[in-house]
């Protein structure tokens, strides 16, 4: 077990800061009593003096581990109350090992510094404190246990890629540490209202020369303090001191000093209130609870950022793919043409046509590997992985993606044509707009959906909170108006003692020989200049804040009503993309045929061709865009359920009653008055 830096120099000295002088070590002869008493002053200083120097020699790591227990348990407590759910073993120490760990050791990748691989790896001072902060760590999340492989990519699918970046994003593990430092708050200001205990102990030998002789002494000084602040604004203190006095030369004589001075305040107006004096606590549980409501949003938040980053690499990937299909198809229309070209059957400028066209397939190729490679690098980093890291993405995501029930009705070869579905030419034109019939299950009535984001949305929550800290800040600084009122007690028993008294008899705590106050202090409000500009300004944060809220309102109602637009249109593309692709493919199919017999140019197979393309892409991008509004949708909602690990549970719209959440928001609404429409 490693030892403390601070309590291996307490035991290498050997001693205690404090000297105490031994006065039988003189060789002179003393009476049995003085030497009694000597030796008793000499036990009690040394005692007192290694109580201090030992509570003073605490291993740092213990501190630590005191400071995680309580904010466990504040936030444990706090959890539970702000979400009805448990902490879900919330913590901030770093785990044991990560990914990014494994890949930069195990793929042998470059590292500015030992630290680039986390705080386990780095080098730290010879005189740091605290060498369990390394060992006290628990096992994070790894994709799988086997070796890397240097030169093999490791395969992440997206429930992985989302426990990955829980694991190892920089910006996820700072939200974490807010929630911390919010619970480390509140236990400052809790402690503010709990007995403090002080001690302190003072050993000076001193030496006097005069022309009347040497004194030579030593006086050693425990005293204790302890303090209460009460919420009713009422403040306690006491201090208890002893004076050990003895003489080491002359006479040897020796006397105890004992005195007590306590105090209480009370206020009996400004700042005499519960409500007021207990506001910094009241602010600070109010402040662990909007922390841990901001994190549960921000999991959401960053949960769908990464799955939209995902499917959007994979996208990418897809794109490389339809390019790659599209350059050989060119490539063999050039080679088709120059093959009718030498036999006479086709002009040289369409040859050149095709040619262009082969150089520009290229070129879309070459731009698209360029992008997805810049897309898995960028997402990488939103993982917390190395760049230069060897890490692909599991296309059987896409594939799963594209298969899904309520995408592969559109996507499935319709047996129905265009044409027998176009009416006749001088039919009245009637456009159908989107319905609901082939809607998805997360395509709400915007009614609804509002109504469920209301009740839900935890920023939401945190805005009408704000509202009710500002009327508590408009209470308080109407208090600071008022006068000031204070009375304080003083009591005062006992006598200190020093070399000059230390022939004087022992002192004693005797009520009937203390020292009494009391003291009514009052400050007229005469003169409230700042307490006036700070209450006037209270209410204008209240204001604020009540603009604050519906701005915040408006937003999320704005954020529901755009994303379902915005599904209704994604899917209507889907529609339309998947309807394109079978008939460029059917164009691209006609158009070889015609080609071949000699019925159509080289420029038509060349537009066909890029129009497949064109139509794949955007029937990839639709579906992907579609996944990912389903995806913002439950997170605008509020519904998207994440845990600490990254995990979610997606919303189930028919685990809803709509009727009880109107009804809850109802009540929210202000009663009818006068004018009121």
């Amino acid at each position: 077990m490693t030892m403390d830096l601070r309590t291996r120099q307490c035991q290498e000295s050997g001693s205690m800061p404090f000297g105490v002088s031994n006065p039988q070590g003189m060789g002179i002869y003393q009476p049995n009593r003085q030497r009694q008493r000597v030796g008793q002053i000499v036990t009690v200083a040394f005692t007192l003096t290694l109580t201090f120097a030992f509570s003073g020699c605490r291993a740092p790591s213990s501190y630590r581990a005191e400071a995680d227990q309580v904010a466990e348990d504040i936030l444990n407590t706090a959890w539970e109350q702000a979400t009805g759910k448990q902490s879900d073993g919330f913590t901030i120490t770093p785990p044991e090992q990560t990914l990014r760990e494994r890949l930069l050791l195990q793929q042998d990748l470059p590292m500015i510094s030992p630290a680039s691989a986390g705080s386990a790896h780095d080098s730290r001072i010879e005189q740091w404190p605290d060498d369990g902060y390394i060992e006290d760590r628990s096992s994070g999340y790894l994709p799988s246990s086997e070796p890397i492989i240097q030169d093999t990519p490791i395969l992440l699918s997206l429930d992985e890629a989302l426990q990955v970046a829980a694991n190892n994003n920089r910006g996820y593990q700072s939200q974490k540490e807010s929630v911390y430092q919010a619970a480390l708050r509140l236990d400052l200001q809790r402690d503010a209202f709990r007995s403090t205990w002080s001690g302190v102990v003072d050993s000076v030998v001193s030496a006097s020369l005069s022309s009347s002789g040497e004194t030579n002494g030593v006086v050693t000084s425990p005293a204790v303090d302890v303090s209460k602040q009460f919420k009713n604004g009422m403040r306690f203190t006491s201090l208890l001191a002893v004076d050990l006095v003895n003489l080491l030369n002359g006479s040897r004589e020796s006397s105890t000093g004992l005195s007590l001075d306590t105090s209480l305040e009370i206020p009996l107006l400004r700042g005499s209130s519960e409500f007021v004096v207990t506001e910094p606590l009241t602010q600070a549980e109010r402040d662990v609870v909007y922390a841990i409501y901001g994190f549960e949003r921000f999991k959401r938040t960053f949960a769908v950022q990464i799955a939209s980053r995902y499917l959007s690499v994979l996208q990418q990937k897809d794109r490389v793919q339809n390019a790659v299909e599209n350059y050989e198809r060119v490539v063999a229309s050039t080679r088709r043409a120059r093959r009718l070209a030498d036999a006479g059957r086709l002009p040289g400028i369409q040859v050149d046509q095709s040619v262009q066209d082969e150089l520009r397939a290229r070129n879309s190729w070459i731009s698209a590997i360029q992008s997805y490679e810049q897309s898995l690098d960028d997402f990488k980093i939103t993982l917390g992985l190395p760049t230069d890291s060897a890490i692909e993405l599991d296309p059987q995501e896409f594939d799963k993606l594209l298969n899904l029930t309520r995408y592969e009705r559109y996507l499935e070869t319709n047996t129905d044509t265009l044409e027998t579905q176009v009416p006749p030419a001088d039919a009245p034109v009637k456009l159908d707009p989107p319905s609901r019939a082939d809607a998805g299950p997360l395509e709400l009535v915007e009614d609804d959906a509002v109504l469920i984001a209301l009740l839900n949305r935890l920023d939401l929550r945190v805005s009408v909170g704000e509202i009710v800290d500002a009327q508590r800040g408009v209470a308080i600084a109407a208090d600071n108006l008022r006068a000031d009122v204070t009375l304080l007690g003083r009591a005062s028993l006992g006598e200190s003692r020093s070399l000059s008294s230390a022939d004087e008899p022992d002192a004693q705590l005797r009520t009937d020989r203390g020292f009494y106050s009391l003291l009514l202090g009052i400050d007229l409000p005469f003169e409230r200049t700042s307490e006036r500009n700070s209450y006037r300004n209270a209410l204008i944060n209240y204001e604020q804040t009540i603009r604050a809220l519906q701005d915040a309102e408006d937003s999320v109602k704005f954020d529901v009503r755009s994303v379902l637009r915005d599904l209704i249109e994604f899917r209507e593309t889907i529609k339309i993309q998947a309807e394109a692709v079978r008939v460029a493919q059917r164009r691209v199919d006609s158009t070889n045929l015609f080609l071949q017999a000699g019925r159509a140019e080289i420029r038509d197979l060349l537009e066909a061709q890029n129009a497949l393309n064109s139509a794949q892409d955007s029937l990839t991008n639709a579906v992907v865009s579609y996944r990912i509004g389903e995806l913002e949708l439950q997170r605008d909602l509020g519904v998207l359920e994440v845990g600490n690990d990254g995990l979610w549970v997606e919303f189930d719209p028919s685990s809803i009653d709509i009727e009880e959440i109107r009804m809850m928001i109802g009540s929210n609404r202000p009663a009818v008055i006068d004018g009121d429409a």
